[in-house]
């Protein structure tokens, strides 16, 4: 029989530095298991990309090795690249019921087999070859959140997923304080905890307090009521429903995520609706507008949700009136605050009362504040840490907290995606790097679009293109025909002739100049036409468009 490795290796793929594609690899001799497998959505610069998701080349590398995905609960930031990943790797999935719910529609929506999902309870216990893991409930903005505990040859390992310490969540279902204390108790080697809200001072607010909001504006609302909200807080859906149902307003749920959402979450019982509430879109004209409540998706601005096309009147079935309430009962996500901003200038031009800023306590957060972190830290007092889920100064700030409570600077690792994190019993190092990076998604392409794409996809935006095609004659070199210019997003040609004439005056010249030189390679010939050209109208316009020269033989 080999001898056991006395070691363990935890390897993020996804989640440091960064707001989402969260993925954290374990490994132990020759098993692994993958927490959570999620998505980010492109930053400003990433034109035309769709989604971003985790490298997994080390995962197929050791496609043979992985045992098992586990999933903490079913934000997109955790289980969005799963349709991709399960493509590649053929393995068995974990996770609660929600959570599986809508994995499963994202996974029809893309032709993934549904057969390998594997739903469990907050509380079981399953064994994964050496891992034994174990599932927490805790509170999140999403219902059926878990934290993992998993026990390996070498010590315990808890992560936290996305949490909070709601002490009076909605569904009544509380953190379960007392499996923490006794992991805590039990020795934990190391532990990895949700750092999104590190920079916050105090507790972040229970979800209930959304509820007396929600009751005061409905009490105040004389007309309709629209709500916009995450497609995936159920909670936040359930405060809604249970304030309409005491006001006697019908409800309406519109946005093609949070319909399906809803569906799912009616269908496995996280969602109590009183019968004869709720009623299709189509139906809110039957109903005196003082009756009626809609639930709707665009809580961040986005182009084509419902609520912006509501705002910008173009909406085939709602359209705001004067009296409207409008709530916005969220955070604009970083970088999304533009979009958020707009949304409520247009309704407020179109006449309805936004209710929006934090300040009116319409949003709370799912994560967990300071005073919720060191709980946790004193409830486990792990003797390594390691700060996941945030941007860098995140990790940073919750590295110094837990640095504050005690725990030695060298036993507090602030990771990035691909390190290699290598704990034995009593001491841990960064053991090396695997590959990691940012998959792009583009339509139905996955990965082929890369920084050369993304670089000529930026010129084009800022600066057009220019195409000069010009006929050649095969024998001789000369020019039959040609040049012709055709420009795209460079100038308007109909106001620009002098300039189009000019330019196709010095491409001749170039020609002239490649002939009389006896430069007959198509290459070189392209090469010239492109740098004369450039240069020229770099001086006429102080603009660099990208240049493409066409030669046709004849």
């Amino acid at each position: 029989m080999s001898r056991q490795p006395n070691k363990v290796q935890i390897i993020p793929l996804g989640g440091m530095g960064e707001i989402g594609k969260n993925m954290t690899v374990i490994r132990y001799g020759d098993e692994i298991i993958v927490i959570d497998s999620g998505l980010m959505f492109p930053e400003d610069d990433m034109l035309g990309i769709d989604l971003v998701i985790p490298d997994i080349t080390y995962l197929l590398d050791n496609r043979d090795l992985v045992k098992a995905v586990v999933l903490t609960h079913g934000h997109e930031d955790h289980i969005g690249a799963l349709p991709y990943v399960l493509k590649q790797l053929n393995v068995p999935v974990y996770g609660t019921r929600l959570t599986l719910g809508i994995l499963e529609g994202r996974l029809k929506e893309n032709n993934v087999p549904t057969t390998n999902l594997n739903a469990v309870k907050p509380g079981d216990r399953i064994q994964i070859g050496n891992f034994k893991i174990g599932f927490i409930r805790v509170s999140h903005s999403i219902a059926d959140s878990v934290a993992l505990s998993i026990k390996t040859p070498v010590g315990v390992i808890v992560h936290t997923g996305d949490f909070k310490l709601d002490q009076t969540p909605v569904d009544g279902k509380v953190t379960d304080f007392h499996r923490f204390a006794e992991l805590g108790d039990q020795g934990v080697l190391v532990l990895l905890a949700d750092s999104t809200n590190a920079e916050r001072p105090g507790y972040t607010q229970s979800e209930k307090s959304v509820g007396v909001i929600f009751d005061e504006t409905f009490r105040s609302a004389r007309e309709r009521i629209i709500i916009a909200s995450f497609s995936s807080n159920i909670h936040r859906i359930q405060q809604a429903i249970d304030t309409a149902c005491k006001y006697r307003r019908k409800v309406a749920i519109l946005g093609r995520s949070m319909v399906n959402v809803a569906n799912i979450a009616l269908e496995l019982g996280y969602l109590n609706v009183p019968e004869g509430i709720l009623i299709d879109i189509d139906e809110i004209n039957n109903y005196p507008s003082s009756a009626v409540v809609i639930l709707t998706t665009g809580s961040q601005g986005e182009p084509m949700s419902a609520l912006t096309r509501m705002a910008m009147s173009e909406h085939k079935k709602v359209e705001i009136v004067p009296g409207d309430t409008v709530i916005i009962s969220a955070t604009p996500i970083p970088g999304n605050e533009k979009l958020v901003s707009r949304t409520i200038d247009y309704l407020f031009r179109q006449g309805a009362e936004v209710v929006y800023e934090a300040a009116s306590g319409i949003h709370v957060s799912g994560h967990a504040s300071q005073e919720e972190l060191k709980l946790i830290q004193n409830l486990i007092r792990p003797k390594f840490f390691i700060p996941v889920h945030g941007e860098y100064r995140h990790l940073v700030k919750h590295a110094q907290l837990a640095q504050s409570m005690g725990l030695p600077k060298e036993n507090v690792f602030v990771a990035e995606n691909g390190q290699v994190l290598e704990f034995t019993a009593d001491k841990g190092l960064v053991a090396g790097k695997v590959t990691s990076g940012n998959v792009l998604v583009d339509g139905l392409g996955v990965g082929d679009v890369g920084n050369i794409v993304l670089r000529d996809r930026r010129q084009l935006s800022q600066d057009g293109i220019l195409i000069i095609v010009v006929t050649m004659d095969k024998q001789g070199g000369q020019v039959a025909a040609g040049p012709d210019i055709v420009s795209r997003g460079f100038v308007y040609v109909r106001e620009s002739e002098q300039l189009m004439e000019d330019a196709k005056e010095r491409v001749r010249q170039a020609l002239e100049k490649c002939e009389n030189n006896g430069i007959t390679e198509w290459a070189a010939i392209k090469s010239n036409v492109r740098d004369t050209l450039g240069k020229y109208l770099y001086e006429r316009t102080r603009r660099r468009p990208m240049i493409l020269p066409i030669i046709m033989e004849v």
